[in-house]
């Protein structure tokens, strides 16, 4: 702006006044002003300024995989969330990528946001400690808070992997296979550790084979089809408990290139609810997760502990999946 009162020979508080109450200045030195701002390409950044003041109405959010519908899901939440208080979201993709998440974080640190939403790749998160080390508030989405540290908020997926697999079982399904990984991500072996209690709870009538993964893609879960496909029909399980709608997807395409039926010959379900799901050859039956409540609840326990004049106490905040039925667990017989 400085720039521009000199090139126009006028004083700054005239090119504030052009700017923000036009009315003030006379016809032709607000004439004069504009043309600087024309030649000096100036632009008013209302978000560079609160940036600068360290007071930006302005909230960041961290998210682990654009391309999964959930995150998009959350993301519509705090935002909403934040436009109800008058604050913006800026979001980045960390798209599986540590080193990404935490220079996301270290950018947002930087412009001194007003705080930070976080759905986390895996722990460590050492990034996050470090961020909130220097005083920047950030509440985890999908990841449980620490205590006396940060807000969480978390869906069961216990519960999640539970339904899933008691679903398979009350459709007549008895030899089990549950696929995904690693299972060193906290989301897979919760939904493991549910499927196992599904199976344990049905006193021995029904079995569950581990078949882990490396990533939760649909290449993965095209070589998990591809590997069922190839073993003897004895072999094969008749339901399958794919961890996410991707590995299902890619899952239900290599059994039926190998000639399987789904459902008939072999079941599936899938985790998370991804929009594509429902578009599949086969509809893929699957477990919803409230994203959009997930990321109303995160952006109001940010805004909250951000708000001075508001008590805040840190905690997680659990939220309930929700089985949802299509063709591909139609029941046998």
């Amino acid at each position: 702006m400085a720039d521009v009162a000199r090139h126009a020979g006028v004083a700054l508080g005239t090119v504030s006044n052009v700017i923000n109450n036009p009315a003030k200045v006379a016809e032709g030195t607000r004439l004069r002003v504009l043309d600087s701002i024309a030649a000096l390409g100036f632009v008013r950044n209302n978000l560079a300024r609160s940036l600068a003041a360290g007071s930006a109405n302005t909230l960041g959010f961290v998210i682990v995989d654009i391309g999964n519908s959930l995150f998009v899901d959350i993301a519509r939440g705090a935002q909403k969330a934040a436009g109800e208080r008058d604050m913006k979201l800026l979001l980045a993709n960390s798209d599986v990528d540590l080193d990404s998440q935490n220079e996301y974080l270290d950018l947002f640190d930087e412009a001194r946001v007003s705080g930070i939403l976080l759905a986390p790749l895996d722990a460590p998160l050492d990034g996050a400690a470090k961020v909130r080390s220097h005083g920047r508030a950030v509440v985890l989405v999908n990841w449980p808070g620490e205590p006396g540290e940060s807000c969480g908020v978390v869906v069961d997926e216990e519960l999640g992997g539970y339904l899933a697999t008691r679903h398979l079982l009350d459709s007549g399904r008895s030899r089990l296979l549950f696929a995904g990984g690693p299972l060193t991500l906290h989301a897979v072996e919760q939904r493991y550790a549910g499927a196992r209690r599904a199976v344990d709870e049905s006193g021995g009538a029904a079995t569950l084979e581990l078949l882990e993964t490396d990533r939760l893609t649909v290449p993965a879960g095209l070589r998990v089809g591809h590997e069922i496909a190839g073993r003897s029909v004895d072999d094969r399980p008749d339901g399958i408990f794919a961890s996410a709608d991707a590995l299902a997807s890619g899952c239900v395409q290599a059994l039926i290139y190998g000639g399987i039926n789904v459902p008939a010959d072999i079941a599936v379900i899938g985790y998370d609810n991804n929009h594509f799901a429902a578009d599949s050859v086969v509809p893929i039956s699957t477990v919803g997760q409230p994203g959009i409540e997930m990321g109303r609840i995160a952006a109001e326990l940010l805004l909250e502990e951000t708000d001075p004049s508001q008590p805040h106490s840190h905690r997680t905040v659990v939220t309930e999946p929700s089985l949802i039925v299509r063709a591909s667990t139609k029941p046998a017989g």
